[in-house]
């Protein structure tokens, strides 16, 4: 057998540990404990994981991994939560001003913000609070359930147990009203039929309500949970409640068919019907698909879309984010929808009448019967008795305004609606009778004649009268004459004036000119003018 290897300062150590181990093999020394006072087995190592059972080893450790003392300083305790230590009289310098407590500051303090502080009132001074500091250990840093204090789950477990009781004893309290309202009903149609109960029938009447107060456990079946252990690795992956009978069959063998219902093993789900084909009557599982058009599932989608519809209507509504404000918008919604829906069955009844809350028409009316005579000829014409009526239009008709005997649109003239009466073309215009037809017709026929006589003017062209140009203007009468000596002055005064123009050298200081222009001189600038659309204009000079 192996054994642990101890490395010795001197060979008296060795020695002296062998003698050790020889006196307590023979009872006369002390056995070694460990650190929980359980006596150690010195034929068993302490670096093995588990022992020989023939060695009747009860704790195998790995002794030498682990830290053999502990350290005093560490601490297993917590905080001493909301301990007070001192309350004072009187602000201290240094203190909360808001509270007036020494273990805190101000910007730090928990208390609501007063109107004034403690440092200014000196009132109300809050107890200091009880501040601790604790060493822990590796295991106690790590520990999650470090000063929790397990008496306080006890409220859950109360909680909890009230809920069922209250659970328990409205189910019985149901129960017992409904045996006691069949009991009565029993007894009445017993006192019809003769007013006599047998002692038998009391005594079953009393054992059933025995058993309703004591057959408690039937009721809570539902609740039960049961663990599900058949799955690929083993043990439990969760709860599933006990909602099917096993005897029944699974809903995938309800139909064999490859091409039938898709079902789907992880989730358990088939959502098509298996037997689309059978008797309603006789089926009793038609898919999953109609858990979600029933009950609860369809009133949770039509929350869904009023959500949706909202949101996009611009309401700040989002049902994952706020789902208790998306329900009661929605039962807001549904209340307002049902009381506008309300008045407007109101209004119309108050309109039109409801006709199943009116009175009976009478028999003769309803056969058809009256004393009205009417006279038919051999092909079932009617001859006298029954003249049709014009039909009503929903408009005012024969409503005569302003004096007019006629209504407006009785008459029309040129594209335009009128009054037969009195021919006006004008809607609110007053009735003129005969006189304003008259009148209307002379101021025509003068109308007319003066459009005559302008069309008559106008065809006679008026007489042209001829137009003088002017000396200086681009048209030269034909009738002008010049003087040939002036006209050779004006040319060579004009051929002077370009050559200036050209040289502005020549230009005299002190320039007088004349405003007057003569018959010859516009002559000479005419000839000698350059125009510029003249194509033999470079050949002129």
């Amino acid at each position: 057998m192996a054994t642990a290897s101890v490395a010795f300062k001197s060979r008296e150590d060795h020695r002296k540990q062998l003698e050790l181990e020889e006196a307590r093999k023979a009872g006369l020394a002390p056995a070694e404990v460990d650190e929980d006072g359980k006596e150690i087995n010195p034929h068993i190592p302490q670096y093995m994981s588990s022992a020989p059972w023939y060695l009747n080893a009860e704790r195998p450790s790995l002794k030498h991994q682990r830290k053999w003392k502990s350290d005093p300083n560490y601490t297993k305790s917590w905080y001493d939560r909301g301990a007070k230590i001192f309350q004072a009289e009187k602000y201290r310098k240094g203190a909360c001003e808001n509270c007036g407590a020494m273990t805190h500051d101000a910007k730090s303090c928990m208390e609501r913000p007063r109107k004034k502080g403690a440092k200014w009132t000196n009132m109300h001074i809050a107890p200091d609070e009880k501040i601790e500091t604790f060493e822990l250990d590796y295991d106690g840093k790590r520990d999650r359930w470090n000063g929790y204090d397990a008496s306080t789950y006890a409220r859950v477990i109360e909680r909890y147990e009230a809920r069922d009781e209250a659970r328990r004893k409205y189910l019985k309290e149901q129960q017992l009203k409904k045996l006691e309202e069949k009991n009565s009903k029993n007894e009445g149609e017993g006192e019809g039929e003769g007013g006599e109960i047998s002692d038998e029938e009391d005594d079953d009447d009393a054992l059933k309500v025995d058993e309703a107060k004591v057959d408690e456990s039937k009721q809570m079946d539902f609740a039960k949970v049961e663990k599900r252990v058949r799955t690929t690795g083993g043990g439990s992956t969760g709860t599933v409640r006990n909602l099917r009978i096993r005897e029944d069959t699974a809903k995938y063998l309800l139909n064999l068919d490859v091409n039938s219902s898709y079902y789907d093993p992880k989730t358990r789900s088939m959502r098509e019907d298996p037997l689309p084909d059978a008797d309603p009557n006789e089926k009793f599982y038609e898919g999953d698909n109609q858990y979600r058009m029933s009950g609860q599932a369809l009133e949770f989608k039509q929350l869904n879309i009023h959500a949706w519809e909202a949101f996009d209507k611009g309401q700040d509504i989002h049902m994952q984010a706020a789902p208790s404000q998306a329900e009661l918008l929605f039962k807001n919604y549904k209340v307002i929808k049902e009381k506008l829906k309300s008045k407007t069955k109101d209004t119309i009844m108050e309109k039109y009448g409801n006709a199943a809350t009116e009175e009976e028409i009478p028999m003769e009316l309803l056969l058809g019967q009256s004393e009205r005579q009417v006279e038919y000829d051999r092909a079932g014409r009617i001859i006298k008795g029954m003249e049709t009526s014009l039909p009503k239009s929903k408009y005012e008709e024969d409503v005569f305004i302003n004096n007019h005997t006629s209504v407006w649109g009785s008459w029309w003239k040129d594209h335009q609606w009128g009054y037969k009466c009195c021919k006006q073309t004008i809607r609110n215009s007053y009735c003129t009778g005969a006189a304003g037809i008259e009148a209307a017709e002379a101021a025509t026929d003068l109308m007319k004649s003066n459009i005559a006589r302008k069309a008559s003017s106008e065809d006679a062209p008026a007489p042209a009268q001829e137009k003088k140009h002017v000396t200086w203007g681009t048209d030269v009468p034909e009738d002008l004459v010049l003087d040939e000596k002036l006209l050779t002055e004006a040319l060579k005064k004009e051929e002077e004036k370009r050559r200036e123009e050209k040289d502005e050298r020549k230009r005299k200081y002190n320039v007088r000119w004349n405003d007057e222009v003569t018959a010859e001189e516009m002559e000479a600038y005419r000839m000698k003018r350059v125009h510029h659309d003249d194509p033999m204009k470079d050949f002129l000079n």
